[in-house]
C-alpha cells in the first residue's frame, strides 16, 4: 500500500484509538470494494450510506458485538466441483481488517516457499520456483532429482477451528510482545474468535442449482463435518489461515528434517531431493504423515508422487519438466473457456491477461494459438 502521510492535525487526531479504528476500518472498505463484485445489492446497500455503515461496524467491534452475518452458499464446477461460502460485504471489510493488521507479521515468518495468499508470490511464482529447485538438486540435469508430490485431503473441511484460533493467537501475541493491554490486541484477539468459531452453516441461504450438493462428496462439504471442523474456501482471512496452520508443517520439513528444496500452495506441496537422498525421503514422508496426523490432518491417499523430474512434475497448472515447463491439461481447458467467455461478451478481454503472463514463461505458445483460433483471433503475440 502506498505510504500514507498526514499533516499536524491528523496526526493529534489518529493518537486516539478509535479514530485509528476508523481510519483503518475505511482503508479496509476501499480494499473490499476493489476486490469484491460491485454489482452485488449488499455492497450497493453498503456504500448507499458508507460513512455511516463503517461508523456502526466500529461501534460493534469496539462494544464487542460485533457477530459475522448470515453467508450464502453455492456450488461451482470450474475447475472442479467445489462449495463456496460468500461472505457479506461487511463481513468482508472485517476480514480485509484483520489482514491489514496481522498479514506483515506472519508474511515475515512464513518461509520463502509458502506460495499461497502472499504479496508478490502465487501460482507463477510458485512453479519457477519447482523449476529452481529441479535444476539445484539435478545440477542443470547433470544428475537425477526426485519429486515427492503430496496433498493434504479436505484441507479447509478438516482445520479445526480451536487448533486453529490457537495458532492465529499465538502469532498475535507474538506480535504485539509486550503491548498485550492495548485496546489493538484485545480486539484482534476478539476478531479473530469471531471469524474463527463462526459456524458458516448456521443460517445459511443456499443459492442456485441445489441438487449440486447432491454432486458433491460430503469430505468436501462443510454441511458433512463434525462440530468444529472446517472453515469456508474463499473468504480472505481463509486463505491467510491455510497458511498460517500449515507454517508448522513448512517449518518441519525445512528444518526439522532439513530439506532445502520444498515448496507449498495452500495444501499442495513438494520436496525435491537428489537420488542419494531418496531412501531417507520416503521414510520422511510417513514422518510427515504422522505429522499431520497429530493436527488432525490426512495425506491423500490417492494424490501422492515420487518420481524422477525428468518424467514430468504437475503443479499449479503446469507441468514442470527437466529444462522446460508445460501448460498442464487444466490450465489449457481454462484458457480456451476464457477466450470463449470474452468472444460471448461474458468476460472482458483484459481478464485473458494472466493466460498471457503464463505463456511468456510457460511453453504454450500451441495452447494460446488454438484457444485464439477456436474463436477467431490471430495469434501473434
Amino acid at each position: 500500500m502506498k505510504e500514507l502521510r498526514f499533516d499536524q492535525d491528523a496526526i493529534e487526531w489518529l493518537k486516539d484509538f478509535e479514530n485509528r479504528l476508523q481510519l483503518t476500518l475505511y482503508i479496509a472498505y476501499l480494499e473490499a470494494r476493489r476486490g469484491g463484485k460491485r454489482s452485488t445489492m449488499d455492497e450497493q446497500m453498503f456504500e448507499l450510506n458508507a460513512d455511516e455503515n463503517l461508523k456502526l461496524l466500529r461501534k460493534d467491534i469496539l462494544a464487542k458485538t460485533y457477530r459475522p452475518s448470515r453467508s450464502t452458499a453455492h456450488i461451482i464446477y470450474n475447475p472442479v466441483i467445489r462449495e463456496i461460502f460468500a461472505a457479506t460485504f461487511r463481513d468482508r471489510v472485517v476480514h480485509h481488517l484483520i489482514f491489514d493488521t496481522v498479514y506483515d507479521w506472519w508474511d515475515k515468518r512464513f518461509i520463502t516457499d509458502a506460495y499461497s495468499c502472499r504479496v508478490g508470490k502465487g501460482t507463477l511464482f510458485g512453479i519457477r520456483r519447482l523449476d529452481y529447485h529441479i535444476r539445484s538438486v539435478s545440477h542443470n540435469y547433470a544428475k537425477k532429482a526426485y519429486v515427492a508430490k503430496l496433498d493434504i485431503q479436505g484441507y479447509f473441511m478438516s482445520l479445526p477451528r480451536q487448533r486453529l484460533y490457537e495458532q492465529a493467537i499465538w502469532g498475535l501475541d507474538q506480535q504485539f510482545a509486550g503491548k498485550k493491554d492495548t485496546r489493538e490486541y484485545e480486539l484482534m484477539r476478539f476478531l479473530w474468535y469471531q471469524t474463527i468459531f463462526d459456524d458458516p452453516i448456521h443460517g445459511v441461504r443456499k443459492k442456485g442449482r441445489l441438487s449440486g450438493w447432491d454432486e458433491l462428496p460430503s469430505s468436501k462439504s462443510l454441511f458433512g463435518q463434525p462440530a468444529g471442523k472446517g472453515i469456508v474456501i474463499g473468504n480472505l482471512t481463509s486463505q491467510l489461515l491455510s497458511n498460517i496452520y500449515l507454517d508448522q508443517l513448512d517449518r518441519f520439513v525445512t528444518y526439522d528434517l532439513g530439506y532445502k528444496h520444498y515448496g507449498r500452495y495452500v495444501d499442495d506441496f513438494y520436496i525435491v531431493a537428489s537420488e542419494e537422498e531418496l531412501p531417507q525421503l520416503k521414510k520422511d514422508i510417513r514422518a510427515i504423515e504422522e505429522f499431520l496426523k497429530l493436527r488432525q490432518l490426512t495425506l491423500h491417499p490417492k494424490k501422492r508422487m515420487l518420481t524422477e523430474s525428468s518424467k514430468g512434475i504437475p503443479f499449479l497448472g503446469a507441468v514442470v519438466y527437466n529444462n522446460h515447463i508445460v501448460p498442464g491439461r487444466r490450465l489449457k481447458k481454462n484458457t480456451k473457456i476464457a477466450c470463449r467467455e470474452v468472444m460471448m461478451g461474458i468476460r472482458d478481454e483484459n481478464s485473458i491477461a494472466s493466460y498471457l503472463g503464463h505463456a511468456k514463461y510457460l511453453k504454450s505458445t500451441k495452447m494460446l494459438e488454438e484457444a485464439f483460433q477456436e474463436i477467431g483471433w490471430e495469434y501473434n503475440i
